[in-house]
């Protein structure tokens, strides 16, 4: 299934784990925190508004070795605490062309406890003596911990300057490793191995992140489901973090999801200015221009790693306001009204058992992996295990194509000897992700109503028979031979995993006279047989095409070739619905005589 979820969506987060790094400064993650299970509340848009700090910008021309800095930052609860530094140099063009990175030395009581900065910390401002913000922690040591930072200039991130492209690897001089080597507690091979963007594997929440994980291998691979993601979950909102705790130096979070299943990222604040705020110091998933919710956060603890860097551990909060742009120097936001989500609900029935689970999508381009996460989640919490067995499946697809509104519709039946939950999940998954990614295409609303069996039979096709002479003949791999003119008669044979074996799909074929002298094949094969289907439509006449027409897992479908070219004979018979999934193909050739 490799390049079908994965590849249809722009590019996202690629995870970064907290071993230590190759050297060299990289650019492939970005900061984050991990999110607590069952803690997160994520509302509607908040009324209250951050206070504004309106900083004025530090020009890195007047940046000085020595220089003493300091900053703000969260290690636990809403409310920014201090820190100080010395900055140890400027990396010119170090993030990017015109684009300096500053390093410093930064140290506090929460700092000095975990071993340098952590994961979480992106963000945080760092001002001059003066007052003026120089800009925002981005990057940290690629050995591991340590309280060295490399700094987005703010300069850069209250504009925008520039087109978002591609993040550099930059390396460390040998000069300034020696001042890091000599100013620090770290060694100069360590400091030679450069600065990389601070970590920021994506929080999922409301599914067991071993089984997220699986699920997402299974269907080929995903950017945001990555082996360095964490768990988060959501709460009931009186306790959670309000949305004016985003402040300069504050928590906030990049929220693609919330519901059933959340999917969100948590930095630090640099600066507030009215209704806007800028935070990270560098991209998220590096799109540009974007729409994800903004949301306030409540770091718990800094979780401190010796074999590589610290973490903040947090719960996002309150959602009240978009963020509009992710750019090299960092994300941007407005608060206010958070972006219109799009609703993916789940409805999984189980003998008695039932629920409907909903999640509320804010980016589209996450909209094929919150599908098959909740569907798979939704179908754990009512099952209550990974089991085998059977499912019929009814979906309802609703958005827009160039404004115009559409609805979708398609039904199946699926089965697994081991884990059903998944394999049902897979088809609706691809179907919406590819939707989601063509430009004129809106959804509005991805539905599935799912019905489990315990019962996990299917039929196989094998043999089929033909009526002659007063008797059924097994024509299977052989010549079933016709007068031009007459009725070809055809049953097939299903054998079921019971042991059981049914003639269910009798089919009558006029034969016409021209046919006379010509051979053909007839070729009968179980609905599934082929399971990729999903995966080749691109447009969304395709994805229309193929949900009116395509054969269900539990049909059968029989067709006939004779002759070739123009004049071929060609008729294709389906069967009624089943009620068992239908696998294997059998084949046999057909002659028709005079």
């Amino acid at each position: 299934m490799e390049g079908h979820l994965a590849a249809r969506r722009r590019r996202r987060l690629p995870g970064s784990g907290t071993g230590r790094r190759a050297a060299g400064l990289t650019a492939s993650g970005a900061a984050g925190a991990l999110v607590l299970a069952g803690l997160v509340a994520v509302g509607p848009s908040a009324t209250a508004a951050p206070t504004p700090d309106c900083a004025a910008p530090f020009p890195v021309a007047e940046v000085a070795s020595g220089a003493p800095v300091h900053g703000l930052t969260v290690s636990k609860g809403t409310t920014p605490q201090a820190f100080t530094g010395e900055v140890l140099g400027v990396l010119s063009d170090g993030i990017g062309p015109d684009l300096d990175m500053i390093v410093a030395e930064l140290h506090s009581p929460a700092i000095d406890a975990a071993g340098g900065i952590w994961q979480g910390m992106s963000g945080s401002p760092v001002y001059a003596e003066d007052g003026r913000l120089i800009g925002a922690v981005a990057y940290g040591l690629a050995f591991g911990s340590s309280p060295v930072a490399g700094i987005t200039p703010f300069e850069d991130m209250q504009g925008y300057l520039g087109a978002a492209k591609a993040a550099p690897e930059v390396a460390v001089g040998t000069r300034l490793a020696a001042r890091i080597a000599a100013e620090t507690d770290v060694t100069r091979s360590e400091a030679a191995q450069g600065l990389r963007q601070l970590p920021m594997p994506m929080g999922v929440g409301g599914i067991d992140l071993a089984r997220a994980r699986t699920a997402v291998k299974a269907a080929g691979g995903s950017e945001l489901v990555t082996p360095d993601s964490y768990r988060i979950g959501r709460s009931s909102g009186t306790a959670a973090a309000g949305i004016d705790t985003v402040v300069a130096g504050g928590n906030v979070g990049a929220v693609l999801s919330h519901g059933d299943i959340s999917l969100a990222g948590i930095g630090t604040a640099t600066s507030v200015c009215g209704d806007r705020v800028v935070a990270f110091g560098h991209p998220l998933n590096f799109t540009g221009r974007t729409r994800l919710g903004l949301a306030a956060a409540d770091a718990v603890y800094v979780q401190e790693d010796p074999l590589g860097v610290p973490f903040k551990v947090a719960n996002l909060g309150e959602l009240g306001g978009t963020v509009t742009d992710d750019r090299l120097a960092g994300i941007a936001g407005t608060f206010g009204a958070s972006p219109a989500p799009t609703s993916v609900r789940s409805k999984v029935t189980y003998h008695s058992r039932s629920r409907t689970g909903t999640t509320h999508v804010l980016d589209p381009s996450a909209l094929g992996d919150v599908t098959l996460l909740a569907g798979v989640a939704n179908h754990d919490r009512v099952v209550d295990g990974v089991i085998g067995g059977s499912e019929t499946h009814a979906w309802t697809i609703t958005g827009t194509r160039s404004g115009s509104p559409f609805t979708l519709r398609y039904a199946d039946r699926y089965q697994a000897p081991a884990d059903v939950g998944s394999t049902g999940a897979f088809d609706l998954a691809t179907v919406v992700a590819t939707l989601s990614s063509i430009s004129n295409v809106t959804l509005t609303g991805v539905t599935n109503a799912v019905a489990v069996s315990d019962n996990a039979m299917r039929h196989r096709v094998v043999k089929i028979q033909q009526r002659t002479g007063g008797r059924w003949v097994d024509v299977t791999g052989r010549t079933a031979k016709v007068r031009a003119g007459k009725t070809l008669v055809l049953r097939t044979q299903l054998l079921g995993s019971d042991g059981r074996t049914r003639s269910v799909f009798r089919e009558e074929i006029a034969i016409p006279k021209r046919l006379k002298g010509q051979s053909g094949v007839v070729s009968v094969v179980g609905g599934n047989t082929y399971q990729d289907e999903f995966y080749g439509p691109t447009s969304f006449a395709s994805v229309q095409r193929l949900l009116q027409g395509n054969l269900r897992n539990d049909e059968m479908q029989l067709s006939l070739v004779i002759g070739g070219g123009r004049t071929a004979f060609e008729r294709t018979r389906t069967s009624d619905v089943l009620t068992r999934v239908v696998v294997g193909q059998k084949h046999l050739r057909v002659r028709v005589t005079s």
